[in-house]
């Protein structure tokens, strides 16, 4: 591997705090279900879609290091954050669809960061619980110097980096400013499963309708729709189920159902 890479230390890794607080940068990191690329701003959103060759259609994915950057970014309701506190507490990685709170939106920087980590309903996906590395470095992103984390999976388009460092491809790993190498933490969350088996993404959860606009609240009452829709599986599909079976009587299962 590259000069660029260096093993994750195990807690907050200054290099990439260095990086990423400051303007365009672009880093690889790991996390539970592989690698990712990480960016803080439009710059380096632009140089992650060189880099994957990517189209833009996609929600962006915002990271979020705590629940209180969570609720200060998206439209929740008090079912939806129920959700995200019994994944917190668990530990378990979850990723919504959640509209954007006004507030919020005025605080992305005026440099065409919007156009693209939204997708057209003006919906990105929030993530929690991805994994200490980044969980670190979205946190003191954050707290200590105002910036987002922006993530996309670490891989050249249609092909998976198998939670691997040497996955990333190489149009990626001459790209990145900074490689996060940690393949033994990676594996370690899903030890006995193959590279055939093995998971590598997180679930994904719509909570907004077809015009981005938030889920109603159910209220334990039957046959509310919209509903919550599943629209991705992934790692811990099953205890995300049984979580969103506890907190909501009606949900789909729709796997694949993106835009």
């Amino acid at each position: 591997m590259s000069n660029k890479t260096i093993h994750w230390n195990g807690g907050l890794q200054p290099e990439a705090v260095n990086i990423l607080s400051a303007d365009g940068g672009m880093i690889v990191c790991p996390t539970k279900v592989g690698y990712i690329i990480m960016t803080s701003d439009a710059k380096g959103l632009e140089r992650k879609f060189d880099a994957k060759q990517r189209n833009r259609n996609k929600p962006g994915v915002v990271l979020c290091g705590s629940l209180a950057q969570l609720k200060e970014l998206a439209q929740l309701n008090p079912e939806i954050e129920s959700l995200y506190q019994q994944h917190w507490d668990q530990d378990v990685l979850l990723g919504c669809i959640l509209p954007w709170k006004e507030e919020a939106v005025a605080r992305i920087p005026e440099d065409g960061s919007k156009e693209l980590m939204m997708d057209r309903r003006q919906t990105s996906c929030f993530v929690i619980k991805f994994g200490v590395p980044g969980e670190n470095l979205a946190k003191e992103l954050w707290e200590n110097h105002g910036k987002f984390s922006f993530a996309s999976s670490a891989n050249p388009s249609g092909k998976g980096n198998r939670g691997l460092v040497e996955g990333i491809g190489e149009r990626i790993e001459s790209q990145a400013d900074l490689i996060i190498e940690a393949n033994d933490y990676v594996k370690s969350i899903q030890p006995n499963e193959s590279e055939k088996t093995r998971y590598e993404q997180g679930v994904m959860v719509a909570m907004v309708d077809e015009q981005g606009k938030l889920v109603p609240e159910q209220k334990g009452e039957r046959n509310i729709t919209p509903c919550p829709v599943l629209i991705r599986k992934g790692l811990d599909v099953d205890k995300i189920m049984s979580m969103l079976s506890d907190t909501f009587t009606t949900w789909d299962y729709r796997h694949g159902n993106y835009y």
